[in-house]
This record gives structure tokens, C-alpha cells and sequence, in this order.
């Protein structure tokens, strides 16, 4: 494994996490804001869902930007704007001051969303591919596995505010991976002319691939099963189980090891059997172990650690599958990698956070409603999988796409 690719990998990782960072490390926080900032629950879900629904929409104008001016541009206007964004929230008095400056920091983070995944795809295609982005998300794994516990420390010591102050000192530290050991991977003669109207057309292309549209929901409704228990894990784990913050933490960090530790696996498994196969296998698995987690709580036990044990597991098929989707959605497109990365996170985000706000409809403060929301999401994945790859056949390759650069 060369050294660039490592360097990539750790450059790369650290930028794509620090809007993450904001979420995860804003978790253990959400009961304390919304008891100083005498907001309801409602409210202060919705500080989380403004920041996905502004990465999201902003990714759409972030990605065809990288492809007509560079990679490096979008970045560093990006972590600007995020810095901004948490300077504001920091010092947010109300609940919708905090709603509009964390509307501001997900416009910021949509930069660190997009372009790492369409810088992936200006060096490499096929297992290559998928094993920087998953080396990419171990990186990017510092952010469920210890911004929550993190987080929870700075509450104790600084309050709710002091999370902001330590996601700015992030976004500084990013801008200067940025400048100093980011390359240009996008340089000037590979650049696509005709702004608005070519961004357009790669658009119109995109949405017409039905490959790439089903490969890219496949992603979003797995990662809709994740934001369903971002949303609601901490008030139910915190008020019906008793958990504390730093315990609620741990918690979380559990299944983010699940998650990044089974990725690492993406690149030696998409080698041996071919990435359609192992996302086809790996969506049927979580499918299943979240229908026996739904079936074990209605029939069984409603435990924390039984229904730890079963999201430990399907964490981890989600650690195959969602690497392997964005490859293989992206392998098609290099010419337009940042518009086709680009609306491949909107669809992503869209798709979760509107399973996220269909699911609070059916919470009650118990924990059977959110383990039913993400397997119906699960199975929503496994549907599109079928229509998508497995009915074509899975076909294993005769060797694995070799390094473009």
C-alpha cells in the first residue's frame, strides 16, 4: 500500500469528518440544549435536520463547482463557512438562532461531503477505489467512535457551547491539511467548461442512469437507517434506559466500531468476489439481522444489550455496503466525479433525512418505533439491491480494475 494513498487516506478522512464531527459530538448535548434554550424536542431535532438538509442541497452546486474550478476552491470556501457557522452557533441565545447558524455550518460541511469522494474517483477506479474509501472511513471513524465520548467531556467541563468551540478549531485545522499536504487532483486541462449549463446536462445524465440512481438510493436508505437512530438513540437510550451522557457515548462508539472495522474489509472482499456481489450479499444480511431485531424486542426482550448486539451486527454489513455503492455508482462517471458525487450525496441525504422526519410521526419515547423505522429502511435498500444488481446476476470479475493513477 503506497504512502499516497495513505496520506490521501488521512487527509482526506479528517476533512469528510469534521462536518460529521459536528453531528456526533452534538449528540449527548441535545436534552441540555433544549432545556437552556427552553425549546421542545421537536425543536431541537430540528438544529440536526436543517444541517443534513443544507449538506445535502449545497453538495448540488458544491460538485459541479470542483469540476469547473478545482478541488482545492470548494474546500477552502467550505471550511470557511463552516468555521463561520460555529462561531455563531456558540453563541446562540435562542432556538432559532441556533437553527439558522446550524443551517450555515451544513452549507460549509457540503464542501467536505463531496469533493474527498470525487477526489477517490480523479485517482482511482474498481477495488482500488474501494479500498481508499475505506481506508477513508477509518479515518473519518474518529468521528462516531469518539466525537460522542468527546463531546460528552466537553459538556461536563464547558457546556453545550463548548462543542462549537471545538468543531471551529476542527474546520482550522482542516483548511490547513487543505493548503499544505492536500494535492490538486483536478488540474486545468481536465476541468469541464460551460458552468451552469454543463452542470446541468452531467445532471440530466446522471438522473437518467438507472444504475446510478439505484445504487446511489441504495446508499441513502442504509444511511437513512443510521440517521433514524442518530435522531432518536440519545432521548430514548438517555430517559427510558438511564443512560448518562458519557455512557450514551460509549454506546454509540460500540456500533461505529462495528461500522468502520468491517468496512477495512471492502477492498480485499470487492478483489476476491466483485463489489455487486459483496453489496448484494451484504444488504441481505442486514435486512435480516434488523427483521430478528424487530422480532427478538416484539417477542423476547426489549434489553439494551440485546438490541445493542443486533445493531452491532448489521452495523457492520452497513460497513460493506456503503463504501461499495458510492464506487460502484461513481465508476462510470470520471468525467464529471464531482457533479455525479455531487448528487449522489443529495439523493444520500435527502433520502435520510426524510426517512428521519417520517419517523418521528410514529415515535413514542419508546424504542420498538425506531427499531421498526430502520428495518423498514433496511428493507427499502434490499428492494432497490434486487431491482438494481441482483436480478442482472452477480457476476464475479476476472481481476479487479487496476489504479488509474
Amino acid at each position: 500500500m503506497s504512502v499516497h494513498l495513505i496520506r490521501t487516506a488521512l487527509v482526506l478522512g479528517f476533512i469528510s469528518a469534521i462536518g460529521p464531527f459536528a453531528i456526533d459530538m452534538y449528540l449527548p448535548a441535545l436534552p441540555a440544549i433544549a432545556k437552556d434554550l427552553h425549546a421542545n424536542e421537536a425543536a431541537v431535532q430540528m438544529s440536526l435536520m436543517v444541517f443534513f438538509l443544507a449538506t445535502a442541497l449545497m453538495q448540488m452546486f458544491c460538485g459541479p463547482f470542483s469540476d469547473i474550478y478545482g478541488r482545492k476552491l470548494p474546500l477552502y470556501l467550505g471550511l470557511v463557512l463552516f468555521a463561520a457557522g460555529s462561531v455563531g452557533s456558540a453563541l446562540a441565545t435562542n432556538i432559532e438562532m441556533l437553527i439558522f447558524f446550524r443551517f450555515v455550518q451544513g452549507i460549509g460541511a457540503s464542501a467536505g461531503m463531496v469533493v474527498p469522494r470525487a477526489i477517490v474517483r480523479d485517482l482511482y477506479t474498481g477495488a482500488d477505489a474501494a479500498r481508499l474509501m475505506s481506508m477513508l472511513m477509518l479515518v473519518f471513524s474518529i468521528s462516531p467512535i469518539l466525537a460522542p465520548l468527546t463531546g460528552s467531556f466537553i459538556i461536563d467541563d464547558f457546556g453545550w457551547r463548548g462543542v462549537f468551540w471545538a468543531v471551529l478549531l476542527a474546520a482550522i485545522m482542516g483548511l490547513a491539511l487543505v493548503c499544505f499536504a492536500q494535492e490538486e487532483t483536478r488540474p486545468v486541462e481536465k476541468r469541464i467548461s460551460g458552468g451552469v449549463g454543463r452542470a446541468l446536462r452531467g445532471y440530466a445524465l446522471l438522473i437518467r442512469d438507472s444504475k446510478f440512481i439505484g445504487l446511489t438510493c441504495i446508499g441513502g436508505f442504509c444511511m437513512a437507517a443510521f440517521f433514524v437512530y442518530l435522531a432518536n438513540s440519545s432521548f430514548i437510550f438517555m430517559d427510558k434506559y438511564g443512560l448518562s451522557p458519557r455512557e450514551y457515548s460509549l454506546v454509540f462508539s460500540v456500533n461505529a466500531i462495528s461500522f468502520f472495522g468491517a468496512s477495512q474489509l471492502n477492498g480485499m472482499l470487492a478483489s476476491r468476489y466483485g463489489l455487486s456481489r459483496l453489496v448484494a450479499y451484504a444488504i441481505t444480511g442486514y435486512l435480516v439481522t434488523m427483521i430478528a431485531m424487530v422480532l427478538a424486542a416484539l417477542l423476547l426482550s426489549q434489553s439494551l444489550w440485546v438490541i445493542m448486539a443486533f445493531l452491532f451486527i448489521g452495523n457492520a454489513f452497513l460497513g460493506l455496503v456503503l463504501p461499495g455503492t458510492s464506487v460502484l455508482a461513481l465508476d462510470d462517471h470520471g468525467e464529471i466525479a464531482g457533479t455525479a458525487a455531487a448528487l449522489l450525496g443529495t439523493l444520500q441525504l435527502l433520502v435520510a433525512a426524510a426517512a428521519m422526519g417520517l419517523s418521528s410521526f410514529i415515535m413514542n419515547g419508546t424504542v420498538l418505533p425506531m427499531l421498526v423505522a430502520i428495518a423498514l429502511c433496511g428493507l427499502s435498500g434490499w428492494v432497490l439491491a434486487y431491482m438494481t444488481i441482483m436480478r442482472h446476476g452477480l457476476k464475479k470479475p476476472a481481476s479487479p480494475e487496476t489504479i488509474i493513477r
